[in-house]
């Protein structure tokens, strides 16, 4: 009696229909500039340096963490595909650099042709969001590693910035405007603390005009094409990405340590979903802000003199944005973030 690889848990044959259901999505973001198409050992792509004097490469890569556990539970798969591409292009904008190509990487211990295209098509909808080309990929079928049903989804950008326009906080001074561009919800971070906060069994509760559920799995907001708008015409002396940390941790990363950012407390409005999450935890507020992003996904750091029109151009790429405190000196004694 033989035993082959299917026999083990391996069902090559779903690989090929995977395969076949995500062609069309990978091939949507395709432009001029990708080269070959799937099933090639590696992914390439010829990028346009002209214009450029000194092009630099600018890598991410991310995940989305336990939020994966309620796209298990709502059998909803297309909005965690957005997550994984905004946490790692959302990083790489920080620098002023424009993605350029993406891969993701999938791994479960059943393949399931239906739920990996619609991973995918999430995927394939922030890439077109974001600009990016996905270039290439893997599916891992991992039988007895992953409960059945379940995956791990992570993925990996490139982008681009010519050197003098590399943002990288240097520029900033006191006396800066610091920009708030307003989130979608929790986006990907907090989500152990959140599961423990509100079991499954509550996210099928109404909350607003969905469910707590629907709430909670609302795609990372993507924000590469609204900064780029504004970097057309204006300069930024720093951005800073709302992750894991919060506010505290990844706004005076935007900065040197010789100057702090002073924020509006009531500047921007927070989601309710915060104020019910800071109610059933009994969360400070310290604590609050250090977890999550309360309402902005993504700081600009700008001249005062460039406030206004940098306001006016995020407003016409529909993006909500606030003026929510200055950079300020910052003493020896000081935390690099205070609140007013």
């Amino acid at each position: 009696m033989s035993i082959d690889y299917k026999d083990a848990g391996v069902d090559i044959e779903k690989g090929y229909e995977a395969v076949q259901r995500i062609k069309n999505d990978v091939e949507s973001t395709h432009g001029p500039e990708v080269m070959g198409g799937l099933g090639g050992f590696g992914g390439m792509f010829a990028p346009d340096i002209s214009g450029m004097s000194q092009p630099i490469l600018v890598s991410g890569t991310d995940g989305v963490g336990t939020k994966l556990k309620l796209a298990f539970a709502l059998n909803k798969h297309d909005s965690i595909g957005i997550d994984c591409v905004a946490m790692c292009v959302n990083d790489v904008i920080c620098t002023g650099a424009r993605p350029l190509f993406f891969l993701d990487y999938i791994a479960t211990g059943k393949l399931e042709p239906k739920q990996v295209e619609g991973i995918v098509a999430g995927i394939a909808e922030g890439c077109r969001q974001s600009g990016a080309a996905l270039v290439g990929g893997e599916t891992a079928e991992m039988p007895g590693f992953y409960a059945r049903g379940e995956y791990d989804v992570a993925g990996f950008t490139v982008g681009m910035v010519d050197r003098p326009n590399l943002i990288d906080g240097s520029a900033v001074q006191a006396g800066d405007t610091i920009i708030g561009l307003a989130s979608n919800g929790v986006h990907s971070n907090g989500f152990s603390l959140i599961r423990k906060l509100f079991p499954e069994e509550k996210w099928n509760e109404q909350f607003g005009e969905t469910t707590l559920g629907e709430t909670l799995l609302t795609p990372t907001k993507i924000y590469v094409k609204p900064v780029l708008e504004v970097l057309k015409n204006q300069s930024v002396h720093g951005i800073a990405h709302i992750t894991g940390g919060g506010f505290i941790e990844n706004i005076p990363r935007a900065f040197p340590k010789n100057f702090k950012a002073t924020v509006s407390n009531g500047s921007w409005p927070v989601s309710e979903i915060f104020s019910l999450i800071q109610s059933v935890s009994g969360l400070s507020d310290d604590k609050m802000f250090n977890t999550f992003n309360m309402g902005i996904g993504m700081i600009l750091i700008v001249a005062e003199a460039q406030n206004e029109a940098i306001l006016e151009t995020l407003t016409t790429m529909n993006i909500k944005a606030f003026r929510i405190g200055k950079i300020e000196n910052r003493a020896d004694d000081e935390d690099g973030l205070c609140f007013v």
